[in-house]
């Protein structure tokens, strides 16, 4: 359908998702319905045996012969003509708002990307757009059947666009990748103090990130050769890794070294000699986080202590070797099993400890995601979306019974 507009229309929109949903392919069980009773009232809505569908915008390559690439093209080519028509009619005083909740999930030598994300982009971009904005929006029910059991998103990203100025500058890779390590962990903070669930943090920071590569007219290579949005996106998820990075140096020393033994190992047992060696670079010993509670060390084996064997009833007041690793797993273990409520008490009496707690689930979530531990990665993810309810009820607990915060 062409938009037959003149001018001044105030454009909200939710692009399709590439090749995630054939909309007109579910639309016809309800039509073939729909046209026994609606067909001799709206004619000319109800003209053909099915829906119509050679011309939606999405890449199915069955419509092409089985031509993945045809279809892509097919893709790209309608989202720039829908894009430029948009920026032609669009207000001049109203932003352009796009909501777009496609997961990332390819990889390759440059860093993880979606050929979803990137097809949109590219024809946002491409048509002289800009985006000055971005809010997660939480849109998606856990209920769906693609939520269930899943680490699927929760949220959509509202991407606040408008037409390029055409004296934008150019920039080249370097004065990107600066411009994101200035700019975007600012960002992030406020989208982790916002409780945007972990599964969705990567697909929110695109939209700071793009925020940054749309400004330029262009960003160049060193070889003058133009930085593609697919690069653009696997720089802005290394800058988020970065962040992560950064994070772990506040952490105590013996949840910097469960960290980097769970990047290794998970819950399984390995040598003693090589956490003896990772203890010493971290700062700290076997034995102590042992005594401390988070670690299992018998027979020249070592492993994490799991949740289940976690100690119940379970008191931090006096821990007398508190980490924001047994804080962490605590807070999941306690909300599994016991309710937002004991939670919530858990939290109040950790004291400063729990933002600390909050900053390690992302981090556990984001490496759980990346080698694939899809069961472990879903109680922290679940861990920060209950957390904006957990923590209001945490300070309602802290007004009623104060207590001192902790130093790490």
């Amino acid at each position: 359908m062409e938009l037959t507009h003149n001018t001044g229309v105030v454009v909200s929109t939710d692009p399709p998702y590439y090749d995630n949903i054939g909309y007109a392919d579910l639309s016809d069980f309800f039509y073939v319905w729909m046209r026994r009773s609606l067909g001799g009232i709206y004619p000319n809505l109800f003209d053909t045996m099915l829906v119509p569908k050679a011309e939606e915008l999405i890449a199915s390559p069955y419509r092409f012969d089985g031509n993945g690439d045809k279809a892509q093209q097919f893709f790209e080519d309608g989202l720039l003509r829908a894009f430029a028509r948009m920026g032609e009619i669009a207000h001049r005083e109203y932003p352009i708002t796009v909501y777009y909740a496609f997961k990332q999930s390819e990889s390759d030598t440059s860093g993880t990307a979606s050929t979803g994300w990137e097809t949109m982009l590219e024809g946002l971009i491409r048509t002289d757009f800009q985006i000055t904005g971005t809010w997660p929006l939480h849109t998606e029910m856990s209920s769906r059947m693609v939520g269930q059991g899943t680490n699927a998103l929760a949220s959509s990203v509202v991407l606040v666009c408008r037409v390029r100025p055409e004296d934008a500058p150019l920039a080249t890779r370097r004065e990107f990748v600066a411009a994101l390590q200035r700019e975007l962990p600012g960002a992030l903070r406020d989208l982790q103090r916002g409780n945007i669930a972990p599964v969705d943090l990567a697909q929110a920071a695109i939209g700071p990130g793009m925020a940054i590569y749309s400004r330029y007219r262009r960003v160049v290579e060193a070889d003058g050769a133009p930085l593609r949005v697919r690069a653009a996106l696997a720089l802005i998820n290394s800058s988020l890794d970065e962040y992560f990075s950064a994070q772990e140096g506040e952490f105590d020393p013996d949840t910097r070294w469960a960290l980097a033994w769970f990047e290794q190992y998970a819950f399984d047992e390995a040598e003693y000699g090589i956490a003896e060696t990772l203890s010493k670079a971290k700062n700290t010993s076997v034995q102590g986080m042992v005594g401390a509670g988070i670690l299992h060390a018998r027979a020249g084996k070592v492993r994490l202590l799991r949740r289940d064997e976690l100690p119940a009833g379970w008191q931090p007041e006096s821990d007398q070797r508190l980490t924001v690793w047994e804080a962490t797993q605590h807070l999941i273990r306690t909300l599994d099993k016991q309710g937002e409520v004991r939670a919530a008490d858990l939290l109040a009496r950790l004291g400063a400890l729990g933002g600390p707690a909050r900053d390690l689930a992302y981090r556990l979530y984001t490496l759980c995601e990346r080698k694939g531990w899809a069961a472990e990665a879903l109680p922290y993810n679940a861990l920060v979306v209950a957390w904006s309810d957990v923590g209001r009820m945490a300070g309602e607990a802290a007004r009623r019974s104060p207590v001192q915060g902790r130093m790490l």
